[in-house]
This record gives structure tokens, sequence and C-alpha cells, in this order.
């Protein structure tokens, strides 16, 4: 686990982890990085097979978001804490610039573990150079991020190889506030993707989560699409939400506070793992595609791409 392989305890000391291992600064906790470059889980539901992370834990608070778990290995608890304490890798050009001396080349996602272009961000700024480390080395990669502040690298990122996932899951402003309270409105994302494209950053719209029962109506998804098409973005990739342990508590939480009739339905809907039954996602992303034909938009997971081997691979542990 790349963020720290130390047990959470130990018999000297029993604080959590990030409190022994973590430098505070304000609302951020910084913890040196062994290794930066992981293996995404399958729930998240993204298309690369591995990431980089500079932060972990996301000031957006999405209560569907699939990284919370991550925050347990620290000692800290997958909701409250994960909304704001977020940890921070301040190595993390250094250790990927070694790691992808002897990386195969693979796509890397960028910002599964939290938005790489949060707050914390504009204190530290570790994205310019975790950009510059994946264009020497040749490394394709994709940037997932809801926030405005990727247009301040956007002459970086106006290069072959990268890309940028801006999510839009749905228009309606009522349930971004209920379940995204700390991201900008979809009004503001849809200028971002405007604005990524006019930059000449290769774009696309993760339409991620789609909530059962919440805004996966057939209206609902017509008016997200279209306003998707009207900023000028080409693919949409669907995404129906996730909900692996550490989310799912957090999540059906607050769905019994402001939706308890639809709690005994997601126990339906979703089996261990916190994956939608294949039935109802197959008919969503159905639907989803059908309506970026009608667009002229393309639909789908892009496929992963792949640099030139520098060296033989990393081994991961």
């Amino acid at each position: 686990m790349g963020w720290d392989a130390l047990s959470l305890v130990d018999a000297a000391d029993d604080r959590p982890l990030i409190e022994r291992r973590a430098v505070v600064r304000g609302d951020f906790f910084e913890l040196q990085a062994r290794t930066v470059i992981e293996r995404v889980p399958q729930a998240a539901g993204v298309a690369q097979q591995w990431a980089i992370s500079p932060y972990r834990g996301c000031a957006h608070a999405c209560r569907g978001c699939g990284a919370r778990a991550g925050h347990r290995r620290l000692g800290l608890d997958a909701g409250s804490d994960f909304d704001t304490r977020v940890v921070v890798r301040p190595n993390v050009v250094e250790r990927l610039r070694a790691e992808l001396a002897r990386w195969d080349g693979q796509e890397l996602a960028v910002g599964v573990g939290g938005d790489c272009y949060q707050r914390a961000e504009e204190t530290y700024r570790l994205m310019p150079g975790v950009i510059g480390a994946l264009a020497d080395a040749g490394t394709p990669f994709t940037v997932y991020t809801k926030s405005a502040l990727v247009l301040r690298d956007a002459p970086l990122l106006a290069r072959p190889g990268a890309r940028v996932a801006v999510s839009i899951a749905f228009v309606d402003e009522r349930i971004r506030r209920a379940v995204e309270p700390g991201a900008p409105s979809a009004q503001a994302r849809l200028e971002l993707v405007s604005a990524l494209v006019e930059a000449g950053v290769e774009c696309r719209v993760l339409m991620a989560p789609v909530l059962p029962l919440l805004s996966d109506a057939a209206d609902q998804l017509a008016a997200t699409v279209r306003r998707i098409a009207s900023a000028g973005v080409r693919v949409v990739e669907p995404v129906v939400l996730r909900l692996p342990a550490g989310t799912r508590e957090w999540y059906v939480e607050w769905l019994e506070r402001a939706h308890p009739q639809l709690v005994g339905r997601y126990e339906e809907l979703y089996d261990r793992a916190g994956l939608p039954s294949p039935g109802y996602e197959g008919r969503i992303t159905g639907q989803i595609e059908q309506l970026c034909r009608v667009y002229g938009m393309e639909c789908g997971a892009p496929v992963a791409g792949r640099g030139e081997p520098r060296a033989a691979q990393l081994a991961l542990v």
C-alpha cells in the first residue's frame, strides 16, 4: 500500500498512524510516500489500472466517492475525516520520477484518491511537477477533476498523451448540493469543459456517478447529455454509482436521513462488493449511449494508452 506500509498502531504509541507520521499544516497532513503508483480498485469505475494521487481525501465531500476507504488505512474515518482532513504527499514528484524510470508505459490515472486540483493544490502546487514527470517519461495519463484550477495547467496538458476527464453526473443543482456539497456547480464544470476544449486539451466528461433512483430518470439523463453536448465535448463515459466498503456506510447513512424509502431498494440493487446489478447498469449506460448518438458524441470508456517503456516494469508492493 503506497501511502505507508506500517501498522496503524504500535505498542509504544496508540495514536493513528497519520498523527504519528504526518506533519500537520492547518487542515493538511503531509505524509512522505514510499511509492506513488498504485493499483486502481475495481470499484473505482475508471479505465486505467494504475493511478497516482497527490492527495488523499477531498474537500468536495462527494458522498458517493469511491476513494473513501483509503483514509481508514491511515487511522482516519471514511466519512467526515475524508472530507476535511486531506493528506498530502509532498514528495510525489520525486518518487514518481524514480518509479517512471522503471515503468512499462501503461496509461495512468491522476487524482483517483482525491481531486488533484482541489484547494490543497493551490497551496502545494504539486501537479505541474507531476505532469512534467509524466511528459518526460512519455507516459500517457488522464487527470480526473471537478475543479477549474486545472485551467492553470492547460498549457502543460495540451499535448499528446494527456487528457482531462471532468465529472458531470447530473445538472440538477438540488442534487448537487445534497451529494456533492463542496464541489463546483454543474454549470461551472460545463464552462470548465468548454474552456479546456478551447485551450486545446483533450477532454471528456465522466458522467459519474449516476445515482440510482435519484438522478437516473430518463428526463434527467437527457438533460445532462444535452448540456454536455452543448459544452463542446465529444466523448462521454458513463459510470453508475459504486458503493465499496467505506463509501457504502457513508452514503447509506445519508440515504437513511434524506430518502429512507430508498434504502431497501438500494440493498436489492447492490451486491456485497458494492457493484450495481449488471441489468440495471446495462440499462442506464444503454440509455446514455443512445442519447450520445442523438447528439453526435462518442460514449464509453477510452482504450487505455501505452507509451514506450523505459525499462523493466516497476515491481509494486
